[in-house]
């Protein structure tokens, strides 16, 4: 990375000059935001930083940091607990999710600095028309619904959705719910906003930090059961690299404190939306909020 970014509110001292950081992240959007982002921060605080963000699917970015090819990146509680650990349960407290992921990941080399309010789980959206007509405002409404009038909840949702144990099949089971397969129609990611956001899909499969949310105006059902796990994000840094660098806590904690789903729905929105770039989007926001200066 190549930002001219000094210390704002963070990095005060250059505590990691000296050092030589790699910082990864997943391929989508939001990852690679909140990838410049710790990267953006490191650099303010004097470290040189080796962008490897945007690597291909789940495990990739994780396997960097446990194995030392990278230092760091953002990793999402929910994910760690359930993919890479192996539960089939999740733990309903965001903070003792947490705890769990940092205790349990500390044999692998792996340290969990505090998680963000930043909660990108799973959820059912549905345009303003539909909303009104059906009248659903919980899962348990919509559950109701699928009781009542059973060709009225029709879901569409991603492959990997339809078939993971904290997706459909879960999804169900915990609301007592049993769709037809011919009400569950599967789609890639974005037609799913596209066609929910028409009304074509009464019921899509959306993030809760995706920035179409807010741009197409659609309603989002509230999990009311908290089946959903917990999607927090938080670093993920190399433990060997924090026991060397230290100051790499204290440097991206007040950034992960200001992360919630409305920040990272408006960033995400700029660039799934507006079609910026992530990386400058990340580095506006790090000078917007004052935690970096630039020049």
């Amino acid at each position: 990375m190549a930002d001219d970014v000094r210390p704002g509110s963070i990095g005060r001292g250059e505590p990691l000059e000296g050092a030589s950081l790699t910082v990864t992240s997943k391929s989508f959007t939001e990852g690679l935001i909140l990838g410049a982002v710790m990267g953006i921060a490191l650099e303010a605080a004097g470290a040189e930083v080796l962008d490897r963000t945007g690597i291909q699917g789940s495990i990739g970015s994780r396997e960097a940091v446990r194995k030392g090819d990278a230092d760091g990146g953002y990793e999402y509680t929910g994910t760690a607990w359930i993919t890479y650990l192996g539960h089939s349960e999740p733990i309903t407290d965001p903070r003792e999710q947490w705890e769990a992921v940092r205790k349990e990941d500390a044999a692998n080399g792996l340290a969990w600095l505090p998680p963000s309010r930043l909660d990108n789980t799973y959820a059912l959206a549905m345009n303003q028309r539909n909303a009104r007509k059906y009248g659903t405002k919980t899962m348990s409404d919509v559950a109701k619904l699928a009781k009542s009038d059973p060709d009225a909840v029709k879901l569409c949702v991603e492959v990997e959705f339809a078939n993971r144990a904290d997706g459909l099949p879960g999804m169900q089971k915990a609301y007592g719910m049993s769709l037809p397969a011919r009400n569950i129609t599967q789609m890639d990611t974005g037609i799913i906003y596209t066609q929910t956001a028409k009304g074509s899909c009464p019921y899509g499969e959306v993030f809760t930090t995706d920035g179409r949310i807010k741009s197409m105006n659609l309603v989002v059902m509230d999990d009311d059961r908290k089946f959903f796990p917990n999607y927090n994000a938080a670093p993920m840094i190399n433990a060997k690299t924090l026991k060397e660098w230290p100051a790499i806590a204290d440097v991206l904690n007040p950034v992960t404190a200001r992360l919630d789903n409305a920040v990272a729905q408006d960033l995400n929105a700029r660039v799934d939306v507006d079609g910026e770039d992530p990386h400058q989007v990340a580095l506006d926001w790090m000078v917007e909020e004052g935690f970096v200066r630039e020049g």
